[in-house]
């Protein structure tokens, strides 16, 4: 089951609400996922839901709280819709429905956002906005790359009441405009975690800490590998470059080197795959890393020279066309 139903099930599954509460929630899933139009010249409201949980409710609501009766439908998954959707239609008493939900306003105007005594109404009301609007279009992705709260509106107005909603409980959430629809997004972590507890989605929200915790853990793990994976390389690389840079010496210097030198040369190719520093510790008496470079270097260097001098290639010619 996806996070986005099992958040569903959880606020559906909660207490029930004061009875202002419950009506800024069914205001809230008509505005958002129904709209008005009419049947037989008589006002009907209708709303779209992708959940079975939410269009009983909705059903109930109406029923219980302002006796208006409701029909509703199925739709089986189309090309457009992957899932079953479900249609519930109010014709008798849609007048009552659309003016106290504020789909009308008093003058029996469309409300294009939500109505003002919802947004100004207590916090006890705003978090039935919230809960309205997430049960109609919203959608929390599974943690991953993103996390998300996505909540599809269908007008600019009702996204910024959203938007305002979500700012009265201290939460930060944006519109965004897509494909010419309307959405309001929630994606910083602490604000997604205040929605879900505002809309009492509790459990849910120690499911997505746990995963996205995981996830974290798991990215972090393999940025380490790939780190160590590239250290490794540059090490090894380096060490190949330094062997055939050595070998390109001793052969451009032959007899002429000294001793030192030539033992701090002898101790790179007889260990190709040591660090300096294990170098050091290889030698006889031991020496420190920074000396074993410094003997390598100016073993380098002469050779360098030498091949500048006699008008031939240098110790890096002998370095593989594959090394970096």
């Amino acid at each position: 089951m996806s996070l986005t139903a099992t958040v569903k099930d959880e606020v559906l599954g909660l207490p029930e609400a004061a009875p202002s509460t419950r009506l800024a929630e069914l205001a809230t899933i008509l505005r958002f996922g129904g709209w008005l139009h009419l049947v037989g010249g008589k006002l009907a409201v209708e709303v779209k839901l992708d959940h079975a949980g939410v269009a009983q409710l909705v059903r109930s609501t109406v029923q219980r709280a302002l006796g208006v009766p409701s029909t509703s439908k199925t739709v089986a998954p189309t090309a457009h819709e992957k899932y079953e959707t479900y249609v519930i239609q109010v014709t008798e008493g849609a007048d009552k429905l659309a003016l106290t939900t504020g789909l009308l306003d008093t003058r029996r105007r469309a409300v294009r956002g939500l109505p003002n005594k919802l947004t100004t109404a207590p916090i006890g009301d705003v978090v039935g906005i919230l809960r309205g609007a997430f049960l109609a279009r919203g959608i929390v992705s599974d943690p991953g790359r993103s996390h998300t709260i996505e909540i599809a509106a269908p007008t600019n107005e009702a996204a910024m009441a959203l938007v305002g909603a979500c700012g009265r409980c201290g939460i930060a959430a944006k519109t965004r405009d897509v494909r010419g629809g309307f959405r309001v997004v929630i994606k910083d972590s602490d604000a997604i975690s205040a929605f879900l507890t505002y809309i009492g989605a509790t459990t849910s929200l120690e499911r997505w800490t746990e995963a996205r915790a995981t996830r974290e853990i798991r990215a972090n793990a393999n940025r380490l590998v790939n780190f160590d994976d590239a250290n490794l390389r540059r090490s090894a690389q380096a060490a190949v470059a330094a062997c055939a840079r050595v070998e390109r010496a001793f052969a451009i210097l032959g007899d002429d080197i000294p001793d030192h030198l030539s033992y701090a040369g002898r101790l790179r190719l007889d260990h190709r795959d040591a660090s300096l520093d294990e170098l050091g510790h290889y030698a006889n008496p031991v020496m420190t890393k920074d000396a074993v470079a410094g003997r390598i270097r100016r073993l380098l260097a002469m050779a360098d020279k030498k091949a500048s001098d006699l008008g031939i290639p240098s110790t890096s010619d002998g370095i593989p066309d594959d090394i970096d």
